[in-house]
């Protein structure tokens, strides 16, 4: 092992020699094959061991290709039986690694100049464009099979978003939205139903994102927790026949935009009080004396009180343990944020299928972590939702 060590720091100190990574390639490869063979001996080399089950017999040399050059290789032989590194079948795992760095740098957000710049500093030739769509290609069937996935069981709250990114569509670059759909099921786990990219968030759309998510089994949902589109909200009572929550946050937004910043404080803590109520009938008669209260100073503010009671005030009939996360669409603004941090890179994409490539990797990436994690709600509700008794659920209101 300390021959190991000092051979590395031989090749460590030669720094940024342009021959540095064709030396190290062959370096690792030989560690890897002598440990392999360690193993298979039950003994290092030229140990004397009452354990020993097989020894050497010499080295055969080998040409390996890489996009370092070609590299020559020993690989060790044994008296019985024989040995082949895992590493070189096929010949082309090099090929693949490369594939796979360039596959993560695209679904990390690095632009295609970044990934070109990248490979040329690990010592390879440089990858053009062309290349790299080959290869983030591969991605597809992961992301298709992700996003056609069979959805199984009742799902409650679905939360629906949308974020806008840029295409090329007939010689013209447009902006296009790109519709996200989360939901919980009754066993208080969280994920990724769906995505779908459309020209606006128009009814006709909304109505047939929603019906691919029914052929594919979404059944059970009592709630969707989405902004204020009248198009999301015609498509949601036609097709699921669900309750709609307007997300709280966006409305607070909305209501403040027509008040002076020196009082939007003071106004926001008021409204705030609705929220602090602990059943509905309590928080809509608060409601209606906060509409009164601003309807002389802020019109405006209480006319839009008045039409959206019914949207922000929704999630008040479901279990009090749940209402804190489904009164906004908070989860999905923080996936949509990193999701624009990540297209921002690209900035325009050639096409709608590299929306979904790059969107819809990041969606599987986040919904594999989703899996790791604790139950997004608790179970308390849920199953009373799922099977859908009024007695049980209103039993768990209180």
């Amino acid at each position: 092992m300390t021959k190991a060590s000092m051979a590395l720091s031989e090749l460590a100190e030669k720094g940024a020699d342009a021959d540095l990574l064709r030396e190290m390639i062959p370096f690792v490869a030989q560690r890897m094959m002598e440990m392999d063979v360690e193993g298979l001996c039950a003994a290092a080399y030229g140990e004397r061991s009452a354990e020993r089950t097989n020894s050497r017999n010499g080295y055969r040399e080998r040409a390996w290709e890489t996009r370092a050059g070609s590299v020559g290789l020993k690989i060790p032989r044994l008296r019985q039986g024989s040995y082949f590194p895992g590493f070189l079948e096929p010949r082309r795992t090099a090929e693949k690694a490369l594939a796979a760095v360039i596959q993560e740098a695209y679904v990390q957000g690095v632009s295609t100049r970044s990934v070109d710049e990248l490979v040329k500093a690990m010592g390879m030739s440089g990858i053009s464009k062309s290349q790299v769509s080959r290869l983030c290609a591969e991605i597809d069937e992961r992301v298709g099979a992700f996003l056609t996935r069979p959805i199984e069981g009742d799902w409650p709250y679905l939360w629906i978003d949308a974020t806008y990114v840029k295409t090329r569509e007939a010689g013209r670059i447009v902006s296009v939205a790109v519709i996200i759909a989360v939901a919980v099921n009754t066993d208080g786990q969280r994920e990724v139903l769906g995505m779908s990219v459309g020209a606006s968030e128009a009814e006709p759309f909304y109505t047939s994102f929603l019906r691919s998510l029914m052929r594919r089994g979404l059944r059970g949902v009592k709630l969707v927790i989405a902004d204020a589109h009248a198009g999301l909200k015609a498509a949601v009572s036609k097709v699921l026949k669900a309750t709609a929550q307007r997300c709280r946050v966006h409305f607070m937004r909305n209501a403040l935009a027509h008040v002076p910043k020196g009082q939007r404080q003071m106004v926001a803590a008021l409204i705030r009080t609705v929220f602090a109520q602990e059943s509905e009938a309590d928080a809509r008669e608060q409601w209606r004396t906060v509409a009164d209260q601003l309807r002389e100073r802020f019109p405006k503010i209480s006319k839009l009180m008045d039409k959206a009671e019914a949207d922000v005030l929704a999630h008040m009939t479901f279990p009090k343990a749940h209402r804190l996360q489904i009164h906004s669409t908070n989860p999905l603004e923080r996936l949509n944020a990193e999701i624009k941090r990540r297209t921002d890179v690209v900035g325009i994409f050639a096409n709608e299928a590299a929306i979904v490539r790059l969107v819809g990797a990041l969606l599987l990436e986040q919904n594999d972590e989703w899996q790791l994690q604790r139950r997004y709600l608790q179970l308390e509700g849920l199953q009373a939702l799922g099977d859908n008794q009024p007695a049980k659920l209103s039993a768990v209101m209180s």
